[in-house]
């Protein structure tokens, strides 16, 4: 499993790599959230839930990261541990997980970027093979 940054002009696109669509979904969140800050400043204090729905995968990444946006948003807090417990298929999809994180504290956690919101630009979640294994890839570009 792994995170990673990419290149684009305006903004900043994260990508979450994992062997399930949970795993890259968790992955995609730190990736979001290291734009931020240095998630090794981050303690996993306290859980927050994380409830979200949307149609498709793609959708649901979105959600699920603006979702974690709004959470951050409303405590004031910063995450830097994630965990997509269970996506629910029915009518639509539906994604439970925790994030966990501490109190944005400035002098402590350095704030770079603030991003303000996930977007639909360049979005794929999509399996691929990773040398020469079966991963997920969750990807989009967020605004900064």
């Amino acid at each position: 499993m792994a995170f990673e940054n990419f290149e684009h002009k305006a903004d900043i696109g994260v990508r979450g790599i994992g062997s399930t669509v949970e795993k890259s979904f968790e992955e995609g969140a730190k990736a979001m959230f290291d734009v931020e800050v240095d998630l090794k400043r981050v303690r996993a204090a306290k859980k927050i839930k994380i409830k979200c729905s949307a149609l498709n995968n793609e959708e649901l990444f979105v959600e699920f990261l603006n979702a974690l946006l709004a959470q951050a948003s409303i405590h004031q807090m910063i995450f830097s541990k994630f965990k997509v417990e269970k996506i629910s298929k029915g009518k639509q999809l539906e994604l439970n997980g925790s994030a966990w994180g501490e109190t944005l504290d400035v002098k402590k956690h350095k704030p770079h970027d603030e991003v303000k919101a996930a977007t639909y630009s360049q979005l794929k979640v999509e399996k691929k093979k990773i040398k020469a294994r079966e991963m997920w890839v969750s990807q989009c570009i967020v605004d900064v």
